[in-house]
């Protein structure tokens, strides 16, 4: 047993990832690269738009900005591993690097979900009790929301990230994803891991089941608050804004649910690597277009950054 520790620390691990040799492949991974930059270049643009115009300084922006820069942590943490990878033609990731990938996406994606669930929040008070908003949503509590994702995501990750690591791999160490994700690497280890599979099923409750539940809760609410308003426009404006926001959650919560809820015994290979491209790389991309661009005053504040840039 000792033998096979020690191999942690010594032996790669090698990523099947998503690319072949092939053609098709070629063109999935220069999607996948377009879809990197956007992501890249559209939260960066959202952060700095809400540092620059004044307008966005509200607790709905300050919470947004947080998101953009867990986007781009978390696609940062994943996609230049698999460019490199596919333009070196190596499939190797070290043990350390495997587990700085675990952290930190375990951090982003907990983190995220308790943001989600905080905005949600946010909108449900500012729709729902608007007379309340700036007593309800004031600065502190504003901070609590923002500082409290990254802590328990970061506590939450800690704990996560050591239990997994710590088992022996003594088999194969070539993982069927093209990130080290913990459900993927627990198929590897080649002792009885039931123990830990009820931790992260707790963790899924806590950090999945119920912020998606508040979630669905307040945006039932929000609806509801909106049918009675007296304006068609205004109705048919927040119900097509919802039904977005809903969209998106539910893109990000579902497959993160189906994937880290289940048994070991019930993945199969591949399918957990597919499900993970919503919540890695396709919501990161949507978050800034469904939360932030469709509104005008980003759209605004834009104009603004770049009448401003002209002139100068």
């Amino acid at each position: 047993m000792m033998g096979c520790e020690n191999q942690n620390f010594t032996t790669d691990f090698i990523l099947l990832g998503l690319f072949s040799s092939s053609q098709s492949s070629q063109i999935f991974f220069s999607f996948i690269f377009i879809i990197f930059m956007m992501t890249l270049t559209e939260n960066t643009i959202m952060i700095l738009l809400v540092l620059r115009d004044s307008r966005l300084h509200t607790p709905m922006y300050f919470l947004l900005s947080h998101l953009s820069f867990m986007d781009i942590l978390h696609i940062s943490n994943i996609v230049p591993k698999m460019i490199i990878n596919f333009l070196s033609g190596s499939r190797t990731i070290s043990f350390a690097g495997c587990g700085f990938q675990i952290f930190l996406s375990l951090t982003l994606l907990g983190g995220e979900c308790l943001l989600l669930a905080a905005m949600s929040y946010d909108r449900y008070v500012a729709i729902c009790h608007p007379l309340h908003y700036h007593i309800l949503m004031n600065d502190y509590v504003r901070n609590l929301m923002a500082a409290g994702s990254w802590i328990v995501g970061t506590v939450n990750s800690i704990a996560h990230t050591v239990y997994a690591l710590h088992f022996p791999f003594c088999g194969s160490r070539a993982i069927d994803h093209f990130f080290c994700e913990v459900p993927a690497m627990l198929k590897l280890s080649c002792e009885d891991t039931t123990l830990y599979e009820q931790g992260v099923y707790v963790s899924g409750l806590i950090f999945l089941l119920v912020p998606f539940s508040l979630i669905f809760v307040s945006y039932v609410q929000i609806l509801l608050t909106v049918l009675k308003m007296k304006s068609s426009e205004a109705r048919k404006k927040s119900f097509s804004t919802c039904s977005f926001h809903m969209i998106v959650v539910t893109m990000y919560y579902g497959p993160f649910i189906f994937t880290y809820m289940r048994p070991k015994a019930y993945h199969t290979p591949g399918q957990d690597m597919y499900l993970a491209i919503f919540y890695t790389i396709i919501t990161p991309t949507l978050n800034p277009i469904i939360y932030s661009f469709r509104n005008k005053d980003v759209l605004e504040a834009m104009k603004n950054m770049l009448k401003s840039k002209f002139l100068h």
